[in-house]
């Protein structure tokens, strides 16, 4: 199947083209990009020889508001009159749920939208209409047309955001989860909404307030080492689309590595609800450890070097021995009521990932000193 995206510079059909082009669509074998630097004769060709089109390309900020008729419905009548004469194919357009409204550009999209759907009637061929709430995701510009892109942009560069009403609600759907519909569509299970309309499945609804919180908690957590909540979806994308928006220069973050003669340790992440992760640096012929916990219990995992770990029961003389090494990756549970220590056994660094089921609390150590 060959398929044309116009568009296909913009926010949406960068990460489109990008997932015809990939594993997951093994039924398309081109992918037709048309953008504004597309010459006429090769938009014809594309127009002539494809089997489906993404029509995603049209303007929503102009200088000029009469752009909106040239960018939105001038462009698409030439699309669907080009293919009207070469190739009646099906077409998937992205409108936008302003189309709605009275503004200028909603009115432009809506009159894209009822020329789409003639032209379906006129064909026969089927054609897809998506009204889109506001997007956002990796590759969208900031300061253009999405407050998130530019919300992310500016806190990750750790420049002011604005917000004129804290309380202002935003319907929001993610890039992928756009792409995901799209790809359906193509396949022939795309998501029915009322008014002949179709949608993308998943919406989040959210506040400028929330989201701006939400952003300034992930530029503190390279401070504090914390995570968001990966529990929570929308929480999850936006995260992942803020670390899209880090300078090229700052995807990096120092750690405190606390260092000694025996070698170090360095906290990693910390969690209020999926516990603390650790690199533990053992030199040779050094032993770590020797307490035991009450509630807290962990989990070793040596990924470099050789050692042993020691088990004592507290109130029992028997030592329980296992041997780790980088060459067996294994994890080791760490449970409450037994003393414990790790030995370096080899004649390099040991490197030990440790994980613990709770934060370390310094007024609540549950941390109590005693030889194995």
């Amino acid at each position: 199947m060959k398929v044309l995206v116009t568009g296909a510079a913009g926010f949406i059909g960068r990460n489109l083209v990008e997932r015809l082009k990939g594993d997951e669509c093994p039924d398309v074998s081109e992918v037709f990009e048309s953008t504004l630097e597309t010459s006429d004769d090769l938009f014809e060709r594309y127009c002539a020889e494809c089997d489906f089109v993404f029509h995603l390309a049209g303007v929503n900020r102009p200088e000029d508001p009469s752009e909106f008729v040239e960018g939105n419905v001038d462009f698409t009548a030439r699309l669907l009159d080009t293919l009207k004469q070469v190739n009646p194919c099906p077409v998937l357009f992205s409108s936008s749920a302003q189309a709605a409204l009275d503004n200028p550009y909603g009115a432009s999209k809506k009159t894209a939208e009822d020329a789409v759907r003639a032209y379906g009637q006129e064909t026969g061929a089927q054609v897809f209409i998506y009204r889109l709430p506001g997007v956002f995701g990796k590759w969208c510009r900031p300061n253009y047309n999405s407050v998130v892109a530019t919300f992310c942009h500016n806190v990750a560069h750790d420049l002011p955001i604005t917000i004129n009403d804290r309380a202002t609600r935003l319907s929001l759907i993610y890039i992928d989860d756009v792409v995901d519909e799209f790809t359906r569509a193509l396949s022939g299970e795309a998501n029915r909404a009322d008014g002949g309309f179709f949608a993308v499945p998943v919406v989040y609804e959210s506040t400028l307030g929330d989201i701006a919180d939400l952003l300034e908690g992930f530029r503190a957590s390279r401070r504090d080492l914390s995570i968001p909540s990966t529990d929570d979806a929308f929480t999850r994308k936006l995260y992942s689309t803020y670390l899209s928006y880090l300078p090229t220069d700052g995807f990096s973050y120092p750690l405190e590595m606390k260092r000694d003669e025996r070698g170090s340790f360095t906290e990693i992440i910390r969690t209020s609800d999926r516990g603390q992760f650790s690199v533990n640096v053992i030199k040779p012929g050094i032993t770590k450890g020797n307490h035991w916990h009450n509630t807290k219990n962990e989990k070793f995992v040596v990924i470099s070097g050789e050692g042993v770990i020691r088990f004592r029961k507290v109130g029992q003389d028997a030592v329980l021995e296992y041997f780790v090494s980088g060459e067996k990756i294994e994890a080791v549970d760490i449970p409450p009521g037994y003393t414990h220590n790790i030995e370096n056994l080899g004649s390099a660094d040991m490197v030990t990932f440790m994980w613990a089921n709770e934060r370390f609390h310094p007024e609540d150590p549950d941390t109590f000193w005693l030889g194995v």
